[in-house]
């Protein structure tokens, strides 16, 4: 028994170096493979670009953010060349898109009275049976054509509602909600906020604009 003993603890010894030694050679020969999987993943991953939005899009989100469209119901109250007070009222298409805006007047009947459009280079004036009218800006042509003229370039602002970023202005907040306006005083003009639409839909329900010099009445109520 004491020659098997030592003889019996080395042949345990000796199989847990084997095993051990096996071990080893096949990390030896994984931890490689691994690694080198690992630098390739990470070479791919570094040669693949990110994907930002493209030109068109870019294009496409910006159009889409300075679009809007209102369709309502107008009242207009004006003086004439000599001094009587005249009044025109109907229906109204809004169409905006960037810096360019179309409006359409049509009576109560539905018949167009007008189709104005306005954009940083030039204004024209469509009326029925005539030629278009063209002008640098879309007041001169509703004055001389209409008799009044409503204020396009302020309107784009004032309908979102906010103020025209072109000049001064003095604004009242709305009691009821203090991030949205109840008055703006701008270029001449007093803009009343008469009503609100109510949730779920949002935004303007009826605008009341005052002009002094020379007397101008607008309302407008938006139905969309």
């Amino acid at each position: 028994m004491l020659f098997f003993a030592p003889l019996h603890e080395l042949f345990i010894g000796l199989f847990r170096h084997l095993r051990s030694t096996r071990a080893s050679r096949r990390a030896a020969l994984v931890l490689p493979a691994f690694a080198s999987a690992a630098v390739l993943a990470l070479a791919g991953c570094a040669s693949v670009k990110p994907q930002g939005p493209s030109t068109s899009n870019a294009a496409t989100a910006v159009t889409a953010q300075t679009a809007h469209e209102y369709r309502g119901r107008f009242a207009v109250q004006y003086e004439d060349g000599y001094g009587h007070q005249q009044n025109a009222y109907g229906n109204f298409d809004w169409r905006e898109t960037g810096d360019t805006v179309t409006v359409e007047l049509r009576n109560p009947l539905g018949q167009t009275m007008a189709i104005v459009t306005s954009s940083p280079s030039s204004a024209t004036l469509e009326l029925p049976n005539r030629q278009p009218l063209t002008a640098d800006n879309v007041s001169t042509l509703m004055q001389n054509a209409l008799g009044f003229a409503l204020p396009v370039e302020g309107l784009r602002y004032w309908l979102q509602p906010s103020v025209a970023p072109t000049s001064r202005a003095r604004t009242m907040p709305d009691p009821e909600d203090p991030s949205r306006p109840k008055q703006i005083d701008q270029d001449g003009w007093t803009i009343d906020y008469v009503a609100y639409a109510d949730k779920p839909a949002t935004g303007v329900k009826r605008v009341d604009l005052n002009r002094e010099q020379p007397p101008l009445n607008i309302k407008l109520v938006l139905d969309q």
